[in-house]
């Protein structure tokens, strides 16, 4: 047997009036709408700057363990003409609009030159931080964390998120901000 509720049913016309009063409802004030709506942009935008901080709570499933922080901050901490990728492959796009055939073969050098250069450096760069994070976090899993530094390391520093929490090296100095 079911207890009961200890109190009537509402009546329809009760339910009706109770939906009216809600933001969420077609019926609502344009006023209560535009508080609503800036609430949840305020909210948004709270989430957003928590994550760009690198707060635990705020970050994707991806991106959340110790594990997955010391690679961020091994990453950031160092600097690498794989980040400058992007911006290599847009100057070869634009040389090989010139019609100049020596030009045009250079940069297409210079394009596969970055390539191969680029993935031997990620290669090597994912090889280490597995081997790091064996060493410093024996119980994490290093399945796809050397991928995801090395997809960081792709990346400009500025564009990167959550935001760097590292400066770089600077003759064997490392601060952290």
């Amino acid at each position: 047997m079911s207890e009961k509720k200890g109190k009537p049913t509402p009546k329809r016309k009760e339910s009706e009036a109770k939906l009216k009063l809600s933001p969420l409802s077609p019926n609502a004030s344009k006023a209560t709408k535009k508080v609503l709506k800036e609430q949840t942009r305020q909210r948004r935008l709270e989430a957003r700057a928590a994550y760009m901080r690198g707060e635990e709570s705020a970050l994707p499933i991806r991106d959340r363990g110790e594990a997955r922080r010391f690679v961020r901050n091994y990453v950031d901490e160092r600097k690498s003409v794989t980040e400058y990728f992007l911006i290599i492959i847009m100057v070869v796009l634009i040389l090989t609009i010139i019609p100049i055939p020596a030009v045009q073969l250079a940069a297409v050098a210079v394009m596969y030159s970055s390539m191969i250069f680029i993935t031997l450096d990620g290669i090597l760069l994912s090889r280490r931080i597995k081997k790091m994070v064996k060493e410093k976090f024996p119980s994490e899993p290093t399945r796809g964390i050397g991928m995801y530094g090395w997809m960081r390391a792709t990346q400009l520093r500025r564009l990167r998120a959550p935001a760097p929490q590292t400066v770089i090296q600077k003759r064997n100095r490392k601060i952290i901000t």
